[in-house]
């Protein structure tokens, strides 16, 4: 079993930073493929950034890309998101997730992740 708990989150106005890290207890991170996901209101949850077990493979949901960094500390144990430049259409609540994978690997569909964060709002403000 993996734990994960997610930290960061907030309120802020377009064009801020915040920095969500998700520690996980339980398991070593380094033998898991692990990403973001978030979810607004009346909205499915999507796809964020995925990186690899060893964070050597990243992807970016379109939108995000050239704003938001994934990235990973795998001797701490924790999966971080750097967001810069914030819009209100980034409002939602995100999630980190985890699952068992080999080193290539990079999961975008949710339903390929076992573990599951609490969630972290975070609200953009225009």
């Amino acid at each position: 079993q993996v734990q994960l708990v997610e930290s960061g989150g907030g309120l802020v106005q377009a064009g801020d930073s915040l920095r969500l890290s998700c520690a996980a207890s339980g398991r070593t991170l380094s033998m898991y493929a692990m990403g973001w996901f978030r979810q607004a209101p009346g909205k499915e949850r999507g796809l964020v950034a995925a990186i690899s077990s060893h964070g050597g493979i990243t992807n970016y949901e379109d939108s995000v890309k050239d704003r938001f960094t994934i990235s990973r500390d795998n001797a701490k144990n924790t999966l971080y998101l750097q967001m810069n430049s914030l819009k209100p259409e980034d409002t939602a609540v995100y999630y980190c997730a985890a699952t068992p994978a080999s080193f290539t690997i990079v999961f975008t569909n949710s339903q390929s992740y076992a573990y599951w964060g609490q969630g972290t709002q975070v609200t953009v403000s225009s």
